[in-house]
This record gives structure tokens, sequence and C-alpha cells, in this order.
């Protein structure tokens, strides 16, 4: 049978309501993508995948609890769904509410949003609106509007949201038969994590596939849950962790730490330097999405973890192409020649 989406094939594990409706556009099912030329980079002598999951629909790990979401609220006959975003959060529930035909409705802060994830939410038929202040301001107010309206919040605050993220843990599991020693993964808005710890406890509990250790990795200018207080002003180039109140904060600390693992923060440069490693395997992530890769090297090269013999998964959350900028805007513009050969072998230095 083809594949069906995340929802036909799991459904029977996530905790979704009788009356949910599936909206899906064959989310999941993202590659397991064996990175051996990092192994050599960061010492050797173990095993290492990268979650590839820029390769949902829209481009980013958000399409798993948006399926979830979107389908539970038009079983119980919402008319439109709001959430507020750094930019995966809106172009996913954009495009599961075109979908569905609803209405959706996306909160941004102000100039603070990559490019080709504004893009995404205004293509799919979105409102998109964007509010004078942080990430965290604009969540405050959907939050807000969904206690005084019928909207729906498709924030990660809804908990079908993680009943669908949780998915991926799943597919670990089942593509490598047992759970990895070590999980890596960016941690922004804290749902994700705390969705794989939901999955990867679940699935202990029905298949005895042991559990990993969580290494969370917050970007240095936004990272709430090393510093022990909110940020009230996060900045940092990787854009969709740029959040300064995790609203699954305390849910992230308690899944790191009953993994026997920890959330670290990792500096800007730490970030793109992973982003280029990942590049050189042939995988074009976006900033934050290199953010779990740099909290390893960060604790390899620290001696803080020795993967000697151990199985370790990153999760890549989202596609380079959401967030481009970053790499346009470095770059020396590419050399123009006449169309001769003699130009093109001058500057290819061949033959």
């Amino acid at each position: 049978m083809a594949y069906q989406g995340i929802l036909q094939r799991y459904g029977s594990l996530l905790g979704l309501p009788d009356h949910t409706q599936q909206v899906t556009l064959l989310e999941g099912g993202t590659p397991l993508v064996p990175v051996p030329g990092l192994v050599e980079k960061l010492g050797g002598d173990f095993e290492l995948f990268v979650k590839f999951e820029g390769l949902n629909p829209t481009g980013s790990f958000k399409d798993r609890g948006m399926t979830a979401a979107v389908s539970e609220a038009v079983g119980r006959g919402a008319e439109a769904v709001i959430c507020a975003s750094t930019g995966n959060t809106a172009a996913s529930a954009a495009a599961y509410a075109a979908r569905a035909g609803l209405r959706a409705i996306v909160l941004i802060p102000e100039g603070k949003v990559a490019a080709g994830k504004l893009a995404g939410a205004i293509v799919y038929g979105a409102q998109v609106i964007q509010v004078q202040g942080s990430f965290d301001d604009a969540l405050a107010l959907v939050v807000e509007i969904t206690q005084r309206t019928p909207l729906a919040l498709v924030n990660s605050l809804n908990p079908y949201r993680l009943e669908g993220q949780k998915s991926a843990a799943f597919e670990i599991c089942d593509t490598l038969g047992a759970a990895p020693d070590w999980l890596c993964l960016p941690v922004g808005n804290a749902g994700n994590i705390t969705a794989y710890w939901m999955g990867f406890e679940q699935y202990h509990a029905l298949k005895k596939t042991g559990l990993p250790q969580l290494l969370g990795a917050q970007a240095a200018g936004a990272a709430p849950l090393v510093l022990g207080h909110p940020v009230e002003q996060p900045e940092t180039i990787a854009t969709a962790i740029r959040i300064g109140r995790p609203a699954r904060g305390e849910q992230a600390l308690q899944a790191a730490q009953e993994s026997r693992g920890r959330i670290l923060a990792v500096s800007d440069d730490e970030i793109l330097a992973a982003q280029q490693m990942l590049a050189g395997e042939g995988l074009w992530v976006e900033p934050a999405s290199a953010a779990g890769l740099a909290g390893l090297k960060a604790e390899v090269e620290a001696g803080n973890l020795d993967p000697r013999g151990k199985r370790i998964v990153v999760v890549c959350t989202g596609h380079g192409l959401k967030d481009p900028d970053v790499i346009t805007h470095s770059m020396e513009k590419p050399r123009v020649i006449p169309a001769e050969m003699g130009a093109l072998v001058d500057v290819i230095k061949v033959g």
C-alpha cells in the first residue's frame, strides 16, 4: 500500500480524539541519512545519522504536528486556525488549513522571520500579521484571542501537535530496529524535544526499544533553559529557535533530565559551522536545524560526551531553503566569464 502519512501509519499510537478527520499532505517518512564523513571529523568509531525533517511537505518537522492539530480541529467543526510563529509553524499551519479549506491567521514578530518561511505562509493563503514585539508577545496574543473566540490554536501548546510530532521517534526506532544511544536536536519553543521523549517512552513501553539520552541545543542568544530565566529580547541568526520563553520549557528540562541528557547553548558561529559541515555531506539545512550537530560537536570536543561505540541521531528540523538569506548575504557573487572555452579553462584550471 502506498504511504498515506503519519496518522494512517501510527494513528493507533497517537492520542487523538474519535472526532478527528484526517487532513494530510503525506508528511513523515523522512530519511535517516548516514553521515560517515562527519563521523571522521568527530573522531570516528561510532554511527551517526541525520533525521532530515526538511523533506516534509512544507520543509520542516512542523508538518507532523500540524496534520494532527488541524485534523482534530476539522473534526470538531473549527472554521479557522491561528498561531504565532518564527516561520515554520506559520507555513505549516497555512498549508494544512488550505488543504482542509479553513481560514489561517498567523502572527509573526516584525522583521524577524526568514523570507522563505514568510513566503510559504503567504502563498498558502494565510492572513499574516506582524507584531511589534517578539515571538513570545505574538504567542501571548494568540493564546488570549483563542480564549475569547472559536479560533483553533495550533501552536505546540495544543497537545495534539505533540502527538503528531512524536511519530518521528517511532520512525527512528523502526528504521534502526532500536532507539539510538543519543538524540541531538535544536530547542526553541521546546515542543519537539518534549514530543520525541514522549514517543521514545511510548515505544519503550510497547516494544522494549530502549531509551536514548537527549542532547538539546539552544542558541546562546536565546537560551532561557540554559540560563534558568526568560530572555526578553532573544537574538540569534537561527531564527527558528529565537524564542525567549519556551511554551514547553519545563517539560523539555524534565525530558532531558529523565533521559540522563542535557540542554546546552551553542554560539551562532558554532551553528553556522555545523550548517557548513552538513552541507559538506550534501544536506542543506536552515541554521537552527544545525544546532543539534553543533551541540554534539561541542560536547565531544569538550570531552563531555564519548561517542565511541555509540549510535547517534542528529535531528535536522528544516530545509535550507527556509532561510537562504544567511548564505546569499555572505557569499561572493559567482564570477562572470565570456562564453568561450579558453575563459572557462582559465577559471576552473583543468587540462
